[in-house]
């Protein structure tokens, strides 16, 4: 039986500017960070809730194309208790959102927005 999603992995172009988007300004703890040398990577676990984000450095990992619609992983949803006040801690930070608005089949308001790689982002507010 499957009873969870332990972690999502990213990898990220661009080390120093993820780790600060995802521990800063998104506020997840570090769990652990490891480097490793013969790889010349960095392994950056994050503690989301009950669940992690593993974020990884690779050299001269290739660009992944990102469409909303396209095949594959969607998009990464995060659950917020006030959604005008994360927008606004975002947007003070730099990062640009998407309008707000309103799940028509839930009634729950929710916006996206983009890490540093372009990975879509959900904010869902509960």
């Amino acid at each position: 039986m499957i009873r969870a999603i332990h972690h999502v992995a990213i990898i990220c172009s661009d080390y120093p500017r993820s780790k600060t988007i995802y521990t800063e300004t998104l506020g997840f703890r570090i769990i652990e960070e490891t480097y490793r040398a013969a790889r010349d990577s960095y392994k950056l676990d994050l503690q989301v809730g009950t669940t992690q984000i593993e974020l990884f450095s690779f050299p001269e990992a290739p660009a992944r194309p990102s469409y909303p619609e396209a095949r594959g992983l969607r998009h990464l949803a995060f659950t917020v208790d006030d959604i005008v006040a994360k927008v606004a801690e975002l947007n003070a930070c730099g990062v640009e959102t998407e309008p707000i608005r309103t799940d028509e089949l839930t009634g729950k308001r929710f916006t996206f927005f983009q890490d540093p790689d372009g990975l879509p982002l959900e904010l869902y507010e509960m």
